[in-house]
């Protein structure tokens, strides 16, 4: 799960997992495999940032776990 910010500036999180794509129009709009959609503040590039440091997280835990 990310946490995104939505045009209002209300914080919200999000299944990272169930995002098919995300658009730049020009905010970004995060489009989930579900069909429904957000339009949120933070870049392309930073939801990319915290949908990989999420799944970085996940890998780190199931490591220290492997130990």
């Amino acid at each position: 799960m990310i946490r995104l910010t939505r045009l209002n500036d209300e914080e919200f999180v999000i299944n990272c997992s169930q995002i098919e794509r995300v658009e730049t129009i020009p905010e970004s709009n995060v489009i989930m495999v579900n069909g429904k959609h957000y339009v949120v503040k933070e870049s392309v590039d930073e939801i990319l940032d915290r949908v990989i440091e999420f799944h970085a997280q996940i890998y780190a835990r199931a490591q220290k776990k492997n130990v």
